[in-house]
């Protein structure tokens, strides 16, 4: 009885994705970008993210061209 009940419960408890099936992954959607990048500033793991190994390698691109064109801090070092 005890296991039906966990069950349901795991079932129930269904996670969102972290991108939505209208956002696109690109280095202009900082607002997109800063909800995968920690306080520090670095670039979260694909475990963390809850994304696909593909969404993650885009991520990462787009993560990388923003911090060059300055859009993105490279350290976020305000203590």
């Amino acid at each position: 009885m005890k296991q039906a009940i966990n069950k349901s419960n795991r079932s129930s408890r269904r996670r969102l994705p972290p991108i939505r099936s209208g956002e696109i992954i690109d280095y202009k959607n900082i607002n997109l970008l800063r909800r995968f990048i920690s306080e520090q500033g670095k670039i979260l793991s694909r475990r963390m993210n809850r994304l696909t190994s593909k969404q993650q390698r885009l991520m990462t691109i787009a993560i990388k061209r923003a911090r060059v064109l300055a859009l993105l801090p490279f350290l976020n070092n305000e203590n």
